[in-house]
């Protein structure tokens, strides 16, 4: 089970991390809203622990955001603030559960590993669609206007984190971390010859664009 844990303090961060791996569990952490939502955008967990107030915003709209993109991962809130007030906005954006800071570990593991059998039971998605493009995750086949397209399975990786987060900029340095081991150096061409082959097997109108300096970026065609 993958867990995504949210917290800007250092001394707890640790503390819960460590706990959790050695549980079981693997553990990704970010401190800010930012790196939580570029996080979010790359993989999926099977619970998010978010604490409340963190640089750059309360987790509370971020989770709002995700209950509007559909996605209803199981989100268990960390807060120092006990007001009923809080607990409710918390459950009315799509929380699933509350803890108090501060709180006893023991706690904390039992209420992740129940937050993690309700994530089983959540339908995941089998396909991406962006346009005519269908991915079928399940397969590991991807079809435009219903034709099967010969992918490699690297082509298949980018294409899919690439659809993953259609609309959006994603940059060489992301699509090395998801499809890539440590091994691949970040100022190689592999990147730009992987994409230029599969803009060729999508075909024609072009649906990956290159945003200078930036990345690339998969939308329906005009």
């Amino acid at each position: 089970m993958r867990i995504l844990l949210v917290e800007d303090d250092d001394q707890l961060r640790g503390a819960v991390e460590r706990r959790l791996r050695r549980t079981g569990f693997a553990v990704d952490t970010a401190t800010t809203m930012s790196e939580a939502t570029e996080q979010l955008n790359l993989i999926t967990y099977h619970c998010l622990i978010l604490d409340r107030a963190i640089p750059g915003g309360d987790t509370i709209s971020l989770v709002a955001g995700l209950r509007r993109g559909h996605d209803w991962t199981p989100v268990l809130f960390l807060t120092a603030k006990d007001a009923i007030e809080d607990r409710v906005d918390g459950f009315e954006v799509g929380g699933n559960d509350y803890l108090i800071k501060p709180f006893a570990m023991a706690e904390l593991v039992v209420r992740v590993r129940n937050l993690c059998r309700l994530s089983e039971h959540l339908a995941a998605p089998t396909a991406l669609n962006v346009g005519d493009l269908t991915i079928d995750l399940a397969r590991a086949e991807v079809r435009r206007g219903g034709v099967l397209l010969p992918l490699s399975p690297k082509e298949f990786a980018v294409v899919t984190v690439l659809a993953r987060q259609a609309g959006q900029v994603v940059s060489r340095s992301a699509l090395i971390d998801e499809c890539w081991d440590d091994l691949t150096d970040p100022m190689s061409n592999t990147v730009d010859v992987h994409v230029a082959a599969l803009r060729r097997k999508l075909g024609k109108p072009r649906l990956i664009k290159t945003v200078r300096g930036s990345g690339y970026l998969l939308d329906e065609a005009p």
